[in-house]
């Protein structure tokens, strides 16, 4: 998959969508719908380099345009070369940020949600109380565009795991308001390894000591930690999820990789609702999350706040290993 300007005579649609792992991975549903529906054209995914892979692995986007903008704010310009994309596609949010750099590259047409501040397009209303995989298949439905919400899964890299059948621990998330505390996933690990199961940590850049913390409070060896210094190559990463016994971690971009690749997996929830985030109902995944009466249904706490939501706070340790035993076997690898 190429990274850079365009050296293809089709003509485009670009897909802007320049934010994690998990936010690509909710929007495999709308890249594949933009596919089918524009399949002789060249589809380009505008967004950090770091997802190239992941996107090969969506089987939808033919090269990605890298983006670069400080933490999750949105790319004010577009490095894009050649003649202007016959569609442009915002599905990265809605207003300014993410339409003015589309709408400067002038495409032929712009498929984005309505805005009362910009009078084009017409597209149709925001709703912030839907789930972000049905969000953007709405959108293109409203276009005329067939989208799948449940059209999420994706095929495992064909490399061999290192860890078949590996209970996967991911205690980081790139804010403090979900990321449940490292002593009880520690505590999960120890419970899990002492009943015979093999435990390994994961971390994504940055995330090394944190990871190495909870292996070391679980008793479990420094090799037993799976990346830390810098992100795991997505096809290594993959790998390793794809033929896990299932995957306990945060609302992050590894739990929708294991959505993504149908391995089970336990989700805690804080500050959002998993009814906006939340792995598909039908699969094999449990969603813990602790509401209680008067509170928002959708958004109670700040998603990028410093410390753990005190909803994420009440998930108990005793309630996570009840939810991974609830999960089904999964066969032996293949």
């Amino acid at each position: 998959m190429d990274v850079q300007g365009s050296g293809s005579r089709r003509p485009a649609v670009l897909v802007l969508r320049a934010l994690g792992l998990g936010d690509l991975l909710a929007a495999v549903p709308a890249l594949r719908a933009l596919r089918r529906a524009w399949p002789a054209h060249e589809l380009v995914l505008a967004a950090p380099a770091r997802l190239r892979s992941a996107a090969r692995f969506t089987g939808a986007v033919d090269r990605l345009l890298p983006t670069s903008a400080p933490g999750r704010e949105v790319p004010t310009t577009l490095p894009w070369r050649g003649p202007p994309p016959e569609v442009a596609v915002d599905l990265h949010g809605n207003g300014p940020p993410s339409r003015l750099p589309l709408r400067a590259l002038r495409p032929g047409r712009l498929l984005a949600f309505r805005h009362p501040g910009l009078p084009e397009p017409p597209g149709p209303p925001w709703d912030d109380q839907e789930h972000e995989r049905s969000r953007w298949c709405r959108l293109l439905a409203w276009y005329g565009l067939d989208a799948d919400p449940d059209d999420l899964r994706i095929t495992a890299p064909g490399r061999p795991s290192p860890a078949p059948g590996a209970v996967l621990l991911h205690p980081g998330a790139d804010a403090g308001a979900r990321r449940w505390p490292a002593r009880r996933f520690a505590e999960v690990g120890r419970r899990l390894a002492r009943a015979g199961a093999e435990v390994l940590v994961t971390a994504g850049h940055g995330e090394g000591r944190l990871a190495h913390d909870v292996a070391r409070q679980a008793g479990l060896p420094p090799e037993a930690v799976i990346g830390g210094e810098g992100d795991v190559p997505f096809t290594e990463l993959a790998a390793l999820v794809a033929r896990a016994r299932c995957l306990v971690a945060g609302d992050t971009g590894l739990a929708h990789l294991a959505s993504a690749l149908g391995t089970p997996s336990v989700v805690l929830f804080g500050p959002v609702s998993p009814r906006l985030w939340g792995p598909p109902a039908q699969g094999p995944h449990r969603a813990l999350w602790r509401l209680r009466p008067g509170e928002d249904p959708f958004r109670p706490g700040d998603p990028h706040g410093s410390e753990p939501d005190v909803r994420l706070l009440r998930i108990t340790v005793d309630e996570v290993l009840a939810a991974v035993a609830a999960l089904p076997e999964r066969p032996r690898d293949p």
